[in-house]
């Protein structure tokens, strides 16, 4: 079959793989491939078992795969044989040298540019998927054009705005598809062939279009906005459990407001994911590198605030279990950063784990899509750390519950049969103001949530 286009993609992960299958389902005249140099991962996507949980993922792969869309370790020659190349490769932060612990780590970019360059022999659009510092383009068309002899490259930025748990729906229906470039006439050109793609599916006034820098700036900024919101509303539920003040309803007052809007005021233990806390260190270390240091520590506070959050919660299961939790079994329900994905990046459920652990707590671990990543992440620890998929059993013996992720499930549990199986008194600290509250404690629970006075037992 004939293709119109054959559009590559270098990196198979949480962006790469979505973001092309719903290209790819939604764009049957286009050939789309993905390759990556993780050979399991890639079997993965060629399995019935994805690599990845995102709901509705798997229908629109199944209808695509195999068709127009292909996973596949030959980088080489999808380089060669492709119009449009996005690259989706991972930028963490650095751990090493300037800018550690803030700045991005941009080798996997570099390398994945110089591949490109090395295999290509025919003029090439590159996009931008990854999420890069602001003028990262402009060092990247460097390499590309280096040969004055060689395949000229246009890079275009169009940045990914994915929830995760959302993902597919975030792609079929997107508030809005940024893609920028150089306002030159060829990046102009450029441009509009990445908005062709889009457009087959999306309206063209939910496509903006930018110089490239606004572009780049964009999804730092939108990333930094989002997590700035959390942290407002987490430190304000510190200060509702001290005046018994209710969280949820100061969120719902000030969320009616139409200036401020309901969305991302949810109080929690804290933001997590693969996003926020590097884009926002990011952000910071560009503010830094160009002189804006009062803008700099205003960011930087939002990251700090969600650290101090999760602090604030285990010493809050630690106090209120009798200031030790020392060989006392304590059962985690939820360890994926949110609910309805099993990715544990920069969840707030490590840095809880990783505390009480400290304390010599003995914890058991579940997660209806997470356990897997988070043996892994836990691997390194000593401590007594077990996992289990049924939350009863999890919560068999224990001396408290703590609810780190949102899932559904966890709301329509038997609390009356959990409370039966665990330790007297029972303790439930809710991390994400999932459950009803005040049948629990009629139930014989001690209630401690965030941003609520405590139901107690006892003074």
């Amino acid at each position: 079959m004939e293709f119109e286009k054959d559009i590559l993609c270098i990196g198979a992960g949480y962006v790469g793989g979505p973001t092309m299958a719903v290209i790819a389902d939604r764009c049957p005249h286009y050939r789309v491939t993905v390759v990556d140099i993780d050979e399991d991962r890639i079997r993965a996507w060629n399995s019935d078992r994805l690599p990845i949980y995102e709901p509705g993922l798997d229908e629109v792969v199944a209808r695509a795969r195999g068709r127009n869309l292909f996973f596949s370790t030959a980088l080489e020659d999808g380089i060669r044989n492709s119009d449009i190349i996005f690259v989706s490769v991972n930028t963490p932060t650095k751990t090493f040298g300037q800018g550690a612990g803030r700045a991005a780590d941009l080798q996997y970019w570099e390398k994945t540019a110089r591949q490109i360059l090395r295999n290509a022999e025919s003029h090439k659009i590159i996009v931008e998927k990854s999420t890069l510092p602001v003028r990262t383009a402009a060092a990247m068309e460097r390499i590309l054009n280096a040969a004055p002899d060689g395949p000229r490259f246009d890079v275009v930025s169009n940045p990914e705005f994915l929830a995760e748990g959302t993902a597919v729906r975030d792609l079929e229906s997107p508030d809005r598809v940024l893609v920028g470039s150089r306002e030159t006439p060829e990046g102009v050109q450029a441009r509009k062939a990445v908005v062709e793609i889009y457009a087959n599916w999306v309206s063209r006034e939910r496509i903006l279009e930018s110089n490239i820098w606004s572009s780049e700036l964009s999804k730092l900024t939108a990333n930094a906005f989002l997590a700035q919101r959390i942290s407002s509303i987490n430190s304000i539920s510190a200060l509702c459990e001290k005046t018994n003040a209710v969280i949820d309803e100061v969120a719902y007052a000030i969320g009616t407001d139409s200036r401020i809007g309901s969305k991302f005021l949810k109080a929690s233990v804290g933001f997590g994911g693969s996003c926020f806390k590097k884009d926002i260190l990011n952000l910071v270390y560009i503010c830094e590198n160009y002189g804006l240091e009062e803008v700099a520590r205003y960011w930087e506070s939002v990251v700090r605030i969600n650290e101090w959050q999760e602090k604030r919660f285990v010493r809050n299961i630690l106090s209120n279990l009798f200031d030790t939790v020392a060989g006392k079994r304590v059962a985690l329900f939820g360890f994926a950063f949110k609910a309805n994905t099993g990715d544990t990046r920069e969840s707030p459920a490590i840095y809880v784990a990783r505390g009480l652990l400290e304390e010599r707590a003995r914890l058991v671990i579940t997660d209806p899509k997470a356990l897997g990543n988070a043996r892994a992440v836990l691997a390194d620890v000593d401590g007594n750390v077990s996992f289990e998929e049924d939350p009863y059993k999890a919560a068999e013996g224990a001396h408290a519950i703590a609810v780190l992720t949102e899932w559904d499930l966890y709301r329509g549990l038997d609390y009356e049969r959990i409370y039966r199986s665990m330790v007297s008194p029972a303790f439930i600290f809710d991390g994400r103001n999932i459950l009803d509250h005040q049948k629990l404690y009629e139930i014989g629970f001690n209630v401690f949530a965030i941003g609520k006075a405590p139901l107690k037992h006892f003074k």
